[in-house]
């Protein structure tokens, strides 16, 4: 379907499905039973047909005589003992919602697979995983194994994007099936709370959209969270969206890659299929697996990106030593530093002299984008859509929708990389763009075509990837070098003629390098020395209070230290200052909590003023696990930095007695102000043993 110009109207609500509480359905699919029982054991709720196929008198009577096992101590897994009733086996999982506790109950498989042939199978598919090359030929296997498994029509890898819209990006189908494969999904397709339920469920299946739902009865227990129940009715919207899209079946299976929702198995099926809950728990193990192998791709891709870049650093760097000027040093190189970064043109702007290579601006153009990109300050920055960004350069888009600007601040000059437009034919699964307008009291329908509907995105060219950020940022340091090393050979040749004055300037700039490295440092390390003087002296209350302000120092001394060693002043290695930042704590504990100190600490690149905050917030929550995770004795703390997408999470977790109380202390406030000042949220989860804080926070600011 050709491209087309289309109208949404931004004032109409399609926000409905975010707000329906599909976790409080009131109801099951009619091929489970639901027993929901109070504190003692005792049932006081079900639905679906327990007389018929569990007990006649089944309410009031207690929980463990209906499934013929105890419940005092439910299982970590939620699976417990099968029950045989009338000839038939029903596999029973159990739950906690609040108080109550939940028991479902549906048809096990007529022949179950055996632990050992299940065992065999998966380990088979998890070794295809392993020999899969790359990511895309990964989810291609993935698709394979999983419809080998459940035995649907359709089994689709589906992917969520930057802004939560999804694409299918490997499929698996019978023959006679039109093909997803590639097309994108809008996100109100699977709503917000969807997508939560399936990071804490990541099973779930509809054997039939035609079911008549059993509502959970007495009433008065309607309201019964059933998050963790496989057999909750699901939301007569996606009920409809399903028989729209011409499927009588559904399963899904989620892939938590580090906890959070990196996309799904879906299943599709044209005619009733269950999936029982040993098929379930296969496919959960198996999801577990691929999103681990997920994970080593993507990072292998991440390596081999940077590999490519530092080699083509390599062929750079050296060209840049012996030229007599800037503009000389970028026409030595212009060539290759189009190419490393996959740029269509490069250009450099210094004063008048303008140096190019490839597709480029005018030069009139040029010199108006450089002063534009001059004013947004010092730091490299990035925008794919130039034309947006500033209206003006729109007329630019041909060879210059992309832009990568690296100011060069000692000589003035202004390092420039465009990426031509790139018109990017966008394959949906119907028309995202269409305006939902619902009469008063009228429920919201889904759509009701997934024919493939083709956009056409302009204005745009391809992203700048944070390797490619990365390594303009050392290219801008490989020109600082460069520079310096001029500057340098100038003020030798100059002060070979008067050897006096080479020596007293060579002394003062030494001497002015080392003052400025060495104040901040050395004022901060006798105000720390201060306090521990202070707290040799002061009564234990306040030498703890001490010990404690030297922690928070220390954590911003620590970034003071990162700043004045390299010229990268905006941005540092949130992982090296973390890193040392907990070297200082181990020696402020003493050798008994330094040993039992672990780091697993990735690498991401963050502004200067919030990494101070980060580390204050590290601070305190190790302050707190030493002082309340052992009674005060020594214990392991494990210390994690991930990068996900555009945010970051700290995780500072203890094998202690987990969390006691509501802490109001001075840490608590100033912590709780260092997570608001980030914009970010802190979570609090049972370590089983013990207490995980999880920061989770935007990388940068807006």
């Amino acid at each position: 379907m050709a491209s087309q110009s289309i109208t949404t109207d931004p004032s109409l609500d399609i926000t409905a499905c975010d707000r329906e509480p599909i976790h409080v359905s009131g109801s099951i699919q009619p091929h489970g039973l639901l027993l929901i029982a109070d504190a003692l054991g005792t049932v006081v709720a079900g639905a679906g047909d327990i007389e018929g196929r569990l007990a006649r008198d089944w309410l009031g009577m207690p929980l463990a005589d209906l499934i013929d096992q105890p419940v005092d101590v439910l299982p970590a897994s939620g699976a417990a003992r099968p029950v045989e009733r009338g000839g038939r086996r029903l596999d029973v999982a159990l739950h906690r919602a609040g108080e109550l506790i939940v028991a479902e109950l549906e048809p096990a498989a007529e022949r179950p697979m055996a632990v050992a042939e299940m065992l065999a199978l998966l380990g088979g598919y998890a070794a295809g995983f392993e020999r899969a090359g790359d990511l895309q030929a990964l989810c291609g296997r993935a698709a394979v194994a999983f419809r080998e498994l459940t035995g649907f029509d359709r089994v689709m890898v589906y992917r969520f994007l930057d802004d939560d819209a999804g694409r299918v990006v490997a499929e698996d189908r019978a023959p006679q099936l039109g093909t997803f494969l590639h097309h994108h999904f809008p996100a109100s397709d699977i709503p917000r709370q969807a997508r939560a339920l399936y990071v804490r469920n990541r099973t779930r299946t509809i054997p039939t959209v035609d079911y008549v739902p059993q509502p959970i009865r007495p009433a008065a227990y309607a309201g019964t969270d059933l998050s963790d129940v496989a057999v909750r009715s699901v939301s007569p919207i996606h009920l409809q969206y399903l028989r729209n899209m011409g499927v009588e079946a559904s399963a899904s299976i989620s892939i938590v890659k580090d906890g959070l929702l990196w996309g799904l198995i879906a299943c599709h099926h044209h005619g009733p299929r269950t999936m029982t809950a040993d098929v379930r728990a296969a496919a959960a193990t198996l999801a577990a697996g691929l999103a681990r192998q997920i994970r080593a791709k993507e990072e292998a891709e991440t390596y081999r990106e940077r590999l490519r870049l530092r080699a083509a650093e390599d062929v750079v760097v050296p060209k840049l030593a012996g030229a007599v000027g800037l503009p000389q040093s970028a026409e030595r190189v212009k060539a290759e530093l189009r190419e490393m970064l996959g740029g269509d043109g490069f250009a450099l702007v210094h004063g008048r002299t303008l140096v190019c290579e490839g597709r480029c601006p005018p030069r009139d153009a040029l010199t108006e984008i450089a002063e534009w990109a001059k004013a947004r300050g010092t730091e490299p920055f990035a925008t794919r859509e130039l034309g947006a960004a500033v209206p003006a350069f729109a007329e630019f888009t041909p060879w210059a929708s992309g832009l990568l600007a690296v100011p060069l601040i000692e000589e003035g000059g202004l390092l420039l990389w465009f990426r031509a437009e790139q018109v990017e034919e966008v394959e949906w699964a119907g028309n995202p763009h269409k305006s939902v307008a619902l009469a008063p009291g009228e429920t919201l329908s889904p759509r009701a075509s997934f024919e493939t509907w083709t956009e056409a995105v302009r204005g745009c060219s391809r992203r700048w990837t944070l390797e490619e950020m990365e390594a303009a940022h050392r290219l801008r340091r490989a020109f600082h070098d460069a520079y310096q090393a001029r500057t340098v050979r100038e003020l030798n040749a100059k002060l070979t003629r008067a050897l006096t004055d080479k020596d007293a300037l060579l002394e003062q700039k030494d001497l002015l390098m080392k003052e400025v490295d060495h104040r901040i440092q050395n004022s901060l390390q006798l105000v720390s020395a201060f306090l521990a003087m202070q707290a040799r002296s002061a009564g234990a209350e306040v030498a703890d209070a001490l010990r404690e302000a030297q922690a928070r120092l220390s954590a911003v001394a620590q970034v003071h230290r990162r700043l004045y060693r390299d010229d990268r002043v905006e941005t540092i290695d949130l992982a090296r200052y973390l890193e040392e930042l907990a070297g200082d704590m181990k020696l402020s504990l003493g050798e008994a909590w330094a040993s039992a100190m672990t780091l697993d600490l990735a690498p991401v690149l963050i502004p200067s003023d919030r990494a101070v905050n980060v580390g204050l917030v590290m601070t305190e929550l190790v302050i707190n696990a030493t002082k309340y995770a052992y009674g005060g004795e020594p214990g392991p703390i494990a210390i994690g930095l991930e990068q996900y997408r555009n945010r970051l999470r700290l995780i500072v977790a203890d094998s202690g007695h987990g969390k006691s109380g509501t802490n109001t202390g001075f840490g608590s406030r100033m912590m709780g102000a260092m997570v608001a000042k980030l914009n970010g949220e802190i979570e609090h989860a049972d370590n089983r043993p013990g207490l995980r804080a999880i920061l989770t926070a935007p990388i940068e600011e807006g």
